[in-house]
């Protein structure tokens, strides 16, 4: 593997493609815009950027950016290609703040562009022997919810906001009681001053352990500990460890890279990554990033559970950003074991079970269902099994109708839901 960290940029202009990708390269390592003492030659040719190639893609009648800015008002044409560039190690390092600011972050501020896009980065190994990556990850997250040969079937507890500690421990004593593997707090849900965190978490963490001790199972919850002072953030992951939790939900681009990794180092928890504010960077097709270069950054910080939305979200999300999404996920980056575990979300029933499996081909996966289990008109003991069914027969490649001719859960699902090729609940 080369020593280089390689960046492909999307790169749309009313002018060179050619000349930006230059720009960027020596923008982004040694130049500036005039010669400076000291810029030798030999200094170059160590810790300069490169542009390796440049391939032309169809050109844009329209730019990205709008024709509110000054230089793009004019009718014309914008160039449009991609632009691999490599960035040496020397220059960079491993480090993943020196990442973002200089092949990543700075490049977005260059004049010249119409729109920028960043599609690709190419890490050498040193970055994962630098940084941790998952603990628990796929198999650990299997391991500790007693789940093999099917998706970990999960739930959040709603409504999101204003339920207090004791009856939010009452609708998880509905849910472990109905079968479920994950139940998880709503990231909007925090420490808020009707359900402090160390008062949900007395009042859930004994029905959890009360239904292991009698039935074997101990349901993963995961409790909602971000924080902007990382010490509290560690304060309330202790708390959740004492009491006997596994699991705790991250935002994680509202407390940033450096306090993911402060906890990552003290973690004895399943770190379950929100990635609420992903959409600013991405929703723009022609701005931003894509999510697998995203995702690498947040893996290596440590992640072990990954939401990605789904088929049929309820969001802006297609279907086929989340196949992208999904795949980037399970591709290893430097070793088997530092894949996180993607959790399907956003509207998910049982009714998008045959094109999940058939997008993911793997049962390896958190499938995240709100109302589609907690709003099964039989209830959401029926709703658990209503999505085991939907699993079951969309591994087995039969008919969802089909499978549900006799079961109930199920055939009451498709009904509630909109049929079997509905998508959304």
């Amino acid at each position: 593997m080369s020593d280089d960290i390689v960046l492909t940029y999307r790169i749309e202009t009313p002018g060179s493609v050619e000349k930006l990708a230059a720009k960027i390269a020596s923008d982004q390592s040694t130049g500036t815009f005039v010669p400076l003492p000291g810029e030798t030659p030999e200094l170059k040719a160590r810790v300069a950027a490169r542009v390796l190639a440049v391939r032309h893609l169809e050109p844009a009648s329209e730019p990205a950016f709008g024709r509110s800015h000054d230089d793009l008002a004019e009718p014309r044409v914008f160039q449009c290609g991609e632009a691999d560039i490599a960035f040496p190690m020397e220059a960079i390092g491993t480090d993943l703040a020196a990442l973002m600011t200089i092949a990543i972050a700075g490049t977005f501020s260059i004049k010249g562009f119409s729109g920028i896009r960043i599609t690709g980065l190419k890490l050498p190994e040193a970055f994962g022997r630098a940084w941790p990556g998952p603990q628990f990850g796929i198999e650990g997250s299997k391991r500790l919810t007693g789940v093999s040969g099917r998706p970990i079937i999960g739930t959040i507890v709603k409504p999101a906001l204003g339920l207090r500690p004791p009856e939010s421990a009452a609708m998880v004593r509905e849910l472990v009681e109905a079968g479920v593997d994950f139940i998880k707090d709503d990231e909007k849900l925090m420490s808020p001053a009707y359900s402090p965190l160390d008062e949900r978490v007395k009042a859930i963490m004994p029905v959890v352990l009360d239904h292991e001790q009698r039935t074997g199972k101990k349901v993963m919850v995961a409790f909602g500990i971000s924080a902007t002072d990382p010490d509290e953030m560690m304060r309330n992951h202790d708390t959740v460890l004492a009491a006997g939790g596994n699991a705790a939900v991250v935002n994680i681009n509202s407390i940033g890279m450096g306090a993911m990794a402060f906890l990552r180092k003290r973690s004895g928890l399943v770190l379950h990554a929100h990635r609420n504010g992903w959409d600013i960077l991405t929703r723009h097709p022609s701005l931003g990033l894509d999510f697998s270069v995203y995702e690498t950054v947040w893996r290596l910080l440590g992640v072990d559970q990954f939401q990605i939305n789904g088929i049929g979200a309820k969001y802006w999300e297609p279907d086929e950003s989340f196949r992208r999404s999904y795949a980037a996920l399970r591709r290893p980056l430097f070793r088997e074991d530092d894949r996180p575990l993607p959790v399907v979300c956003s509207g998910q029933w049982g009714g998008q079970a045959p094109e999940t499996y058939a997008a993911a081909r793997s049962t390896d996966l958190l499938y995240l269902c709100g109302g589609g289990v907690v709003s099964h008109p039989m209830g959401p003991a029926a709703g658990v099994r209503a999505v085991r069914q939907a699993w079951e027969a969309a591994v087995a490649g039969i008919d969802l109708a089909t499978f549900a001719a006799d079961r109930p859960e199920l055939a009451a699902s498709l009904r509630a839901f909109g049929g079997p090729d509905a998508k959304g609940a």
